[in-house]
């Protein structure tokens, strides 16, 4: 039995998320999509086990997923073979065997996550699946020392939206980057994990400071009410991007 660690790049426009459905669903998800295209390849069913469970519209450049398969197909056969099977918005950028033990989520150390914010008056057409249009003046300075209060071992709850609660919502934030180069505005989190929506709500009570809504001394308090109405609002889907998973 071989152990198949592919990276996946993909568009996550009018998808479902990564997550496969309950059956009878009809919303295409990517996983659902490579599973069909690893049935066709290989005449047999895989279960792919993805790091990260990005939600509908989130984008990734680099999505670790894994499956057993008893095959002698080699790798490169693997990869192309997938890609000939997928829709173009979807891309088995490498396929690699890894020991039989290695699970693509339990064994990941950490992901970096990037958001993208298109900060100008007027809407962009070519940006629109991949940018959150912010028309207002935003104070990136302010955001920047805003970040201070993320950084580090801290409960993140008042991150995560209430409809999938985890019993643990401590996390640690090792670095939040903010990235300005008119008209795009960057945030860039890497962390040892993500409860369901950090990521988003991180972005949108930023965007909130940048706006001069909140101070940025405010994300201390936010933090320290753990309820999820305290933060900004949950930022669009179509700015988030899975840049890198770590090992």
């Amino acid at each position: 039995m071989r152990n198949i660690k592919l990276i996946i790049e993909y568009d996550g426009s009018g998808f479902n998320g990564w997550q496969a459905q309950v059956q009878g669903d009809r919303l295409r998800t990517i996983q659902e999509e490579i599973e069909k295209a690893g049935k066709m390849l290989f005449g047999k069913k895989i279960s792919l086990a993805g790091s990260s469970r990005t939600d509908a519209g989130v984008h990734a450049k680099a999505q670790v997923a894994n499956f057993r398969i008893d095959s002698n197909l080699p790798l490169n056969k693997i990869k192309n073979g997938l890609n000939s099977f997928l829709t173009r918005r979807i891309s088995i950028i490498s396929a690699e065997e890894v020991p039989v033990k290695f699970h693509s989520r339990i064994d990941s150390k950490g992901k970096l996550y990037k958001y993208t914010m298109l900060n100008r008056r007027a809407r962009s057409p070519l940006l629109e699946k991949y940018a959150a249009f912010v028309p207002y003046d935003l104070n990136i300075t302010a955001m920047k020392k805003a970040t201070g209060h993320l950084i580090g071992r801290k409960d993140f709850k008042s991150f995560q939206t209430g409809s999938k609660k985890e019993r643990d919502s401590v996390r640690v934030i090792k670095k939040i980057e903010i990235i300005s180069k008119p008209p795009m505005v960057e945030i860039q989190i890497q962390a040892n994990g993500f409860l369901y929506n950090m990521a988003r709500a991180i972005a949108g009570t930023l965007i909130e400071v940048g706006r001069g809504r909140f101070k940025p001394e405010k994300v201390k308090e936010i933090l320290e009410a753990k309820r999820r109405s305290s933060a900004g609002q949950t930022a669009p889907a179509k700015g988030l991007c899975l840049e890198k998973v770590f090992y």
